[in-house]
């Protein structure tokens, strides 16, 4: 999958009385670093350089309690586009461009307390998006942080969980920042919807053992070899699970792998039985639901349900009764496609519908 610069995003788009635009930071302003303790994240961010939050897998939440009439956010260059709900209204995509550092998120708010919640909804692994700080009018301070839910749902998958071309409704069209979004997910709806926090480990074109057009022996930048980075473009610093113990971990893996015609069975099963014992060590407790859906058809589809069969029956006769599978339904086109056939919007939303319902039954919640 290639990577390109992102075009200028020219809509500005109204929240209520707030305007949402791309700006430059105004003076006079009261300046609060990343690091500051009532701002929350939820996601793989690594903290290492003082006052920069970086990150690189999409659904990376950025959330916090502000006083006052307007809200900027300052990053690194570059850093891409994310959606922003201000007050828990519909969320609005913004940019920063290549020559922007500062986002304006809301501005003409009641001179009161408000909140904000911003997903990074990219892959950054090209771009590497950092988060700097929020300003704020002058005078005005962060409120006390925002409780994030107890609910916890880890996503581990490729450009579907990503949510490649979920914004486009021509599958000719190829891969575009512009295009990509991970808010609108399966992912990221059912963890709205079962108000759960998520974590997302996902890249476009990632297999299990073999990434898509990989050698049929493996590919040695698959998902688990990348798994325990907090960055994917990142080897030396190691993903702190304790960080976020998850109650439920889905893994939608498979359709890279097997995408290109020809890969090998005992290696596909065998990489879901040596990933599923590494889970299982990272977190004892948690549900692990192996997932097919949704560009999958045919042998394929038929080669990845038997592998994820065998290694959840294996588990189950080990002991262990918190192996799932799933299935969520495959495309067929009535809903449309996105770019590159990925699903469409309406597709993600299909999806998420199916995997809330099977989530509230195997966890109990409502």
């Amino acid at each position: 999958m290639k990577s390109r610069l992102l075009l200028p995003y020219m809509a500005a788009a109204l929240l209520g009385s707030s305007h949402f635009s791309v700006a430059a930071a105004q003076t006079g302003k009261s300046f609060f670093p990343a690091s500051s303790e009532q701002i929350v994240y939820m996601g793989r961010t690594s903290h290492t350089y003082p006052d920069s939050v970086r990150f690189t897998y999409p659904g990376v939440t950025i959330s916090a309690n502000f006083e006052g009439t307007s809200l900027q956010m300052k990053t690194r260059r570059g850093s891409g586009s994310f959606m922003v709900e201000i007050d828990r209204q519909p969320a609005i995509r913004v940019t920063a461009y290549q020559n922007d550092s500062v986002v304006t998120l809301a501005e003409g708010l009641a001179d009161t307390v408000h909140s904000a919640r911003i997903m990074y909804v990219l892959e950054g692994y090209h771009i590497k998006p950092a988060f700097l700080g929020f300003y704020l009018d002058k005078g005005r301070k962060l409120a006390p942080a925002p409780q994030l839910p107890g609910r916890r749902i880890e996503f581990i998958g490729n450009s579907i969980t990503c949510g490649y071309g979920v914004e486009s409704d021509n599958p000719r069209d190829p891969f575009t920042y512009e295009t990509e979004n991970h808010y609108y997910t399966y992912a990221a709806l059912t963890a709205r919807a079962l108000n759960a926090q998520h974590l997302v480990v996902a890249r476009s074109g990632i297999g299990i053992y073999r990434n898509y057009n990989g050698p049929v022996t493996g590919s040695p930048d698959c998902l688990p070899a990348m798994y325990e980075q907090t960055l994917f473009t990142d080897p030396s610093e190691e993903w702190d699970h304790s960080r976020f113990t998850p109650d439920v971990v889905c893994i939608n893996l498979g359709t890279n792998d097997t995408g290109a015609g020809k890969y090998d069975m005992r290696l596909l099963t065998d990489a879901y039985r040596q990933f599923l014992k590494r889970l299982r060590q990272h977190y004892p407790h948690a549900k692990i639901v192996l997932l097919s859906g949704s560009m999958m058809r045919g042998q394929q589809l038929a080669d990845v349900k038997k592998a994820m069969d065998t290694v959840a029956d294996e588990r189950r006769k080990e002991g262990d009764t918190e192996i799932y599978r799933f299935d969520m339904s495959p495309q067929t086109g009535s809903l449309g496609y996105g770019a590159s056939y990925h699903p469409s919007r309406r597709q993600q939303m299909k999806m998420a519908a199916e995997l809330t319902a099977y989530l509230r039954r195997i966890t109990g919640w409502d």
